[in-house]
Formats: C-alpha cells, sequence, structure tokens
C-alpha cells in the first residue's frame, strides 16, 4: 500500500465503503470512525495526510472537526462532504480553512481528484512567497495569508489598486499549492471584446458563429488541472456573468454551440480594482457571482501602505532590470532613493519599475540620480499649492467657502476609493471614524 494514509469520518456504512473501495483502488491506505470522539481517537494513534468527513455526525459536525484538526494539525488538509443543495455551508467550511468539498450523492470523478491534489499539497515553505519583496508589517501578513490559501482549494478575489502585483500574488498561489505541476492561465477579462468573451472562456464549436470555422478549446479547458486567474473580472458582460456562476456551481462547462457539458477541473482566481462589494450593491455585478468568487478576499496593499518597503523594492526591481538589459553597472543614490520615498505612487509598483527603467536609459552616470526621476506629471511628488496670487485669487472673499469646498472634495474621494466604507477612508485620511463623521455631517455630505 502506499505510504499515505486518508482519515474518514462519517456514520453511513454505505458511504464509508464506497470511500475505502474508492482509494483502495488508488493505493491509499485509510482509517474510518464514525463519530467525532472516534476521530480524535484515531488522530491520537495517527497523523493522516488527509481527512475527508462528513458535515453532520452524530455527536457533533464536520465543522467541529475542522476547528479541531486547525488547532492540533494545521498541516493536514480536511475536505468535506455535504449534502446536496448546501452550498452555504460548504461555504462557510471553505472559509474557515477547509480544502475543498464534495456533495452527495458522490461523484467518484470529482472525488478522486479532490484527493488527488489535495495529497500532493506541499509542506509550508517561506522560501516561495520571498517575491513579494519587503519587510513591513503589511507584506509579512500577505505572504502569511498567500502560503495559507495556497493551501485550500477555496475561490479567492485578489482586491488591490492598478499595480500592486495581484496577478504576482495569484501565481504564488498557484505555485505552492497543489496545482503546482497543472498550468496557470491568465486572462484580463477587460481586454477581450464582449461578442467574444464566452467563447474564449468556454470555447466553442465549428459553426456555431460566423468566423468559427474550426473548434476552439476554451481556457477553463486550457487550464484543467490546474488554475484560472480571471483579472479584472468586474468587466464581464452580465450574460457572461450568469454563465459563469453556473460554471462555478456544477463545475461543468458547455461550448458556445454545443448541446453537452463537459466536466471542469480548475482553481479560480480572480481580480479587480475596482471595488467589487460596491459594484455588487449597485448592479453593475452580479451579487450572487460576487459571493461565490469571494469565497476568501484576499487585499494587496498600496505602496503608500509600505512606504518602508520602497528602498528595499526599488534595489530589487533595478537589479532585475540590471539583468534584462545587461548593465550591471547603474547602482541609485541614496538622495534618489529619498526622492522614492516620499512620491505618492498611484501606479504602485509597476509605477515604480517604470520610473526605474525610464531613469536607467536617461541616466548619464553610473548612478540613477533624483535629475534623473521623472515622475509622472499626474503622480509625481506631492502636487505644490498654487502661489499665493493664485490662491488669493481663489478665495475670492470666501476663505470659509473655499476651504470647505477642498475638504469635500477631498472626503468624497477617500469615501469613493473604499465604497463609502467610513472607517476605511477615516483611517486613509489619517483622521478617527467619529472625526470624519462630525466633517461629514457639517459640510452636508451623506450616503
Amino acid at each position: 500500500m502506499s505510504s499515505k494514509t486518508v482519515l474518514l469520518v462519517d456514520d453511513e456504512p454505505d458511504i464509508l465503503k464506497l470511500l475505502e473501495i474508492t482509494l483502495a483502488r488508488m493505493n491509499i491506505a485509510t482509517r474510518r470512525a464514525e463519530t467525532l470522539q472516534q476521530a480524535k481517537a484515531v488522530l491520537a494513534d495517527i497523523i493522516p495526510d488527509l481527512c475527508l468527513t462528513d458535515m453532520k455526525l452524530p455527536d457533533g459536525n464536520g465543522l467541529s472537526l475542522l476547528r479541531y484538526m486547525q488547532e492540533h494539525f494545521p498541516n493536514v488538509p480536511v475536505a468535506m462532504i455535504t449534502a446536496h443543495g448546501s452550498v452555504e455551508t460548504a461555504i462557510e467550511a471553505l472559509k474557515l480553512g477547509a480544502f475543498d468539498f464534495v456533495t452527495k450523492p458522490l461523484a467518484l470523478e470529482k472525488l478522486r481528484e479532490l484527493i488527488g491534489h489535495a495529497l500532493e499539497i506541499k509542506e509550508p515553505i517561506d522560501e516561495g512567497t520571498q517575491s513579494l519583496i519587503g519587510e513591513t508589517p503589511a507584506i509579512h501578513q500577505l505572504r502569511a495569508q498567500v502560503r495559507k490559501l495556497a493551501r485550500s482549494q477555496a475561490p479567492v478575489h485578489i482586491s488591490g489598486e492598478s499595480g500592486v502585483g495581484k496577478e504576482v500574488v495569484a501565481r504564488l498561489i498557484h505555485q505552492l499549492g497543489p496545482r503546482a505541476a497543472g498550468p496557470f492561465v491568465a486572462v484580463n477579462c477587460g481586454a477581450i471584446p464582449p461578442e467574444l468573451v464566452e467563447s474564449e472562456l468556454f470555447g466553442h464549436r465549428k459553426g456555431a458563429f460566423t468566423g468559427a470555422h474550426a473548434d476552439k478549446q476554451g481556457l477553463f479547458q486550457a487550464a484543467a488541472g490546474g488554475t484560472l486567474f480571471l483579472d479584472e473580472i468586474a468587466d464581464l458582460p452580465q450574460p457572461t456573468q450568469v454563465k459563469l456562476l453556473r460554471v462555478i456551481q456544477e463545475k461543468c462547462v458547455r461550448p458556445v454551440g454545443s448541446e453537452a457539458e463537459q466536466a471542469t477541473d480548475v482553481r479560480l482566481l480572480s481580480a479587480t480594482h475596482k471595488n467589487l462589494a460596491s459594484e455588487a450593491r449597485h448592479q453593475r455585478f452580479r451579487e450572487d457571482l460576487y459571493y461565490r468568487i469571494n469565497v476568501i478576499g484576499l487585499h494587496v496593499p498600496t505602496l503608500r501602505e509600505r512606504k518602508a518597503d520602497i528602498p528595499l523594492l526599488a534595489r530589487h526591481l533595478l537589479a532585475k532590470l540590471q539583468r534584462q538589459q545587461n548593465d550591471p553597472q547603474t547602482a541609485i543614490s541614496h538622495a534618489a532613493v529619498a526622492a522614492l520615498e516620499v512620491h505618492s505612487f498611484p501606479g504602485n509598483v509597476r509605477e515604480l519599475e517604470n520610473i526605474l527603467a525610464r531613469a536607467m536609459a536617461l541616466s548619464e552616470g553610473d548612478s540613477i540620480e533624483v535629475s534623473d526621476l521623472h515622475f509622472e506629471p499626474s503622480g509625481g511628488l506631492r502636487d505644490p499649492l498654487p502661489n499665493e496670487a493664485a490662491l488669493l485669487q481663489a478665495v475670492d472673499g470666501d476663505l470659509e467657502g473655499y476651504v470647505n469646498t477642498i475638504e469635500a472634495r477631498i472626503l468624497n474621494a477617500a469615501l469613493l476609493e473604499h465604497g463609502w466604507n467610513k472607517t476605511a477612508a477615516a483611517k486613509t485620511l489619517g483622521i478617527t471614524f467619529r472625526s470624519l463623521r462630525y466633517r461629514l455631517k457639517k459640510l452636508g455630505i451623506d450616503d
């Protein structure tokens, strides 16, 4: 027998027998338990490579066992068996850290896929997340979250501003997880013409529409056994959102022009720079789809939130550019690094890399100086205030009104940035929630 062992926890003898036969054919040893207490007794004897548990047990439930496993055996993946239609329960399990779930009646092919992926999970390693450069608390927390999410099969929605590195994070989740040997397929949903989105995602059959001269494999099929990353998912047309929801629920795709569905085996990651909760609230994105792709949310911090990482990140990116351009001579001065540290970086890490690439090309010496850092006009060093004469002209005899107008614009910008989340807006502005509420009331700004 294999050296792998799976703990099976279920109080239905027929289900246990079916699971034991299925795993025996996969050359995997099993231990069985019919109650929560029996499962704990088995765990006192062995540490399994996987725990497969029913949601309902005579003396508890699968969620209790999941919590127990996470506390005492955090490296053992736990998969749940749920009743058909218990989607909410399954999602709750995924949020608590379950690896994945299967529904009754058991589809053996999907069960074998789940077990195969679960047993390929790597031991947690720090080195894999070192491509997330930085030493601030924000980046340490992001690394820890990536390591944890890599061990799950739950859909993850990655949020963050443009340029923060959402695709880098998605690739790490894939590379550190059990699907690392499979393909990683990334697609920018906003870059696909609306009339071609369904064909690109799900494939099509010859003759399905004008120009369909041959069968075409979709991205779901191309990512089979691996990970599909849907970047800028908020840009998907509404009709495609409906079909994507069904694909996620049924784990099957139907190519355009086909009457038959095809089983799909992918882990779905998504991202957008927009506030997806706000998009759903305003009915620009389907709310039911939002809850299915956002089982677990992961926020990638802006460069403004981790400014202390800028020196380390700048030197890392410069070394990368040196390798690409075969130019090991260029360095960066302390003054130039200091100038980068006070830059607002609306374009985040992508903007920093572009600034350094441009500076390397324009620098006339062996070192990048402040004068070589040509910031974009819209996002350079903090815009200077108008001169005294211009300020007086703008005030036009109404200082209080002018100041209130500027303050209202700043408050509105912060609220829009955070989808009207006042707590987050107050944090961005560096004021208390109470102070923000007072200022909104004073200026007549409300929901």
